[in-house]
This record gives structure tokens, C-alpha cells and sequence, in this order.
């Protein structure tokens, strides 16, 4: 089994290509091989994948990937990092013609070269929730996946109506996948250690909820739901149907209290609001 990269040299890496981590974008960098072992095997990746990772920084997941998946995608917004990780595999024993580097920002990539199947991403926690719904929505080849962001984001992401955590990304990413919990990690696998928690979250990939002409409706409203929390729903889509009656109208006819709040609503119910919206 190849070597994988470990604290030491992460850290020469670094001072030899003159990166010192930002938090501008979001760099925690992963030092722990067993850790990414971890990732890449509840990820599920196996030898005919093409595997997608965004942000990949030094490359401690790539590498991990690169043992695993026929083909790994790396988008690196990094000149300096996108540079360096070609040569870090080729040291370590990888083939480099199974790595695809695109120095880009992940939220400015609409295509890819090749049709990925599996999304393993150390997330970059300022943008971590638009980066996973835009790749869900835009790369429908991707069937599963296991992403690690900061625990608080894990926890909207997975979880469930009337409770404190759920709002607009819980219910969005429902569109595409269902999401879980695949565990939490420790601060001290990252340089520099962050001062918040990480965890990481497991999708699965079912068929669209619906055709993008009803998605950005329901998104809308959606948008709406939870823009103020506690509004109820006549209230949060007052502006949208012209009036709160109107809406109150709409909502019931829809089959739903027009005094329940967004919090308590699943995919399904916005998706009803939706289509009587849209008749």
C-alpha cells in the first residue's frame, strides 16, 4: 500500500511552495492518513470510480482516493496547490495520468471532463453548504459521497423537520439525496487545528424530487419559510402570493395549515405549496 501523507510533510510542503493556510478559504488541512483511509472507505469508492474531491489542498485525500478510484478530479482554487499536487503523487508512488487537476473556484465550475461518480470533499467551511447543493444539481452522475464540514453545518444538513437544526439547506439537499450523520472528527487531525468541530455527512443520491422549472419555484418558497423562522407560513409568502390572504388561499389549497411554520414542513409539503403556486 502506497504512503500516505503525514504531519511533517504537509508541513514542508507548505513552507516550500510559500502556503500559509487562510481562513478566507476556509484551509484546515487533513495530516492524519487514517483519517482520510476513513473517509475514502465509508465513501464507499471503489476501482471504477471517478472519484471528485473539492479543495484537496496538499493532497492527504487525494492520495487516499488515488489507492482506491480509477480516476480522481481535484478542483483547487490554489495556483500554488494545484501545482504542487501532480508532483506530491508522483512521489508517493501514484500514477499522475489518474489525476485530473482544474484550478478553479468549485462555485465558478459548470462542466467537468469526465462524468464523476463519487464526491469526497474536506469541504472549505465558508462555502461548504452552496458547493455541495450546486454540485448535487449540477452533476447528476454523482450517486454518493462523503463531505466533512464544520459539525454545525453537519447537523442543518441532516436533519429532520421541528427540530432547532433544521432549515433551508436540510430541506434543499433533499431534492437530490438523502443525507446522514457518518460520524464526527477530531480536531487534532487538522493543521492549523480549527477552533470549531468537524463532522462528516453521507448522501446517497435518489432520482430529483422534480424538473428545475418546479425546483427554483420551490426553492423560492422555501427561501421564503425560512428567512424568518417563526413567521408563519401565510406570513413568509405574503410578498410572494400578494397578500397574506392570497396566501393563507394557496397554502390551504395545498392541503396545509397556513398557520404552520417552515420548520415543521418536509420537501413534499413545499413541493404541494409549489404546484398550487404555479397554477
Amino acid at each position: 500500500m502506497s504512503n500516505l501523507l503525514g504531519a511533517a510533510e504537509i508541513r514542508e510542503i507548505a513552507e516550500r511552495i510559500g502556503v500559509r493556510p487562510t481562513k478566507k478559504l476556509g484551509q484546515n488541512f487533513v495530516v492524519d492518513a487514517n483519517t482520510c483511509r476513513k473517509i475514502v472507505k465509508s465513501a464507499d469508492v471503489g476501482p471504477t470510480d471517478i472519484a471528485l474531491e473539492i479543495g484537496p489542498g496538499l493532497g492527504s485525500l487525494t492520495l487516499a482516493m488515488l489507492e482506491s478510484a480509477k480516476e480522481v478530479i481535484a478542483i483547487e482554487i490554489d495556483d500554488r496547490l494545484a501545482a504542487e499536487l501532480p508532483e506530491t503523487a508522483k512521489r508517493h508512488g501514484f500514477d499522475a495520468s489518474k489525476l485530473t487537476i482544474i484550478n478553479q473556484d468549485a462555485m465558478g465550475i459548470s462542466n467537468l471532463p469526465t462524468e464523476p461518480t463519487v464526491l469526497v470533499a474536506n469541504l472549505p467551511y465558508n462555502v461548504s453548504v452552496p458547493v455541495l447543493l450546486r454540485f448535487l444539481e449540477l452533476f447528476p452522475t454523482l450517486r454518493s459521497g462523503v463531505v466533512m464540514v464544520q459539525s454545525e453545518v453537519a447537523d442543518r444538513l441532516v436533519a429532520k423537520p421541528d427540530s432547532k437544526t433544521y432549515g433551508s439547506p436540510s430541506v434543499k439537499a433533499t431534492w437530490w439525496a438523502d443525507l446522514t450523520s457518518a460520524g464526527t472528527v477530531s480536531r487534532s487531525i487538522f493543521w492549523p487545528v480549527p477552533n470549531v468541530d468537524s463532522s462528516l455527512v453521507r448522501f446517497v443520491r435518489h432520482q430529483s424530487a422534480g424538473d428545475e422549472e418546479l425546483r427554483k419555484v420551490v426553492f423560492k418558497i422555501i427561501d421564503a419559510a425560512f428567512a424568518q423562522r417563526r413567521k408563519m407560513m401565510r406570513a413568509a409568502l405574503s410578498d410572494m402570493c400578494g397578500g397574506s390572504a392570497a396566501a393563507s388561499s394557496i397554502i390551504e389549497a395545498s392541503g396545509i395549515d397556513p398557520t404552520i411554520r417552515g420548520e415543521a414542513l418536509e420537501l413534499a409539503d413545499f413541493i404541494k405549496i409549489a404546484i398550487t403556486l404555479s397554477k
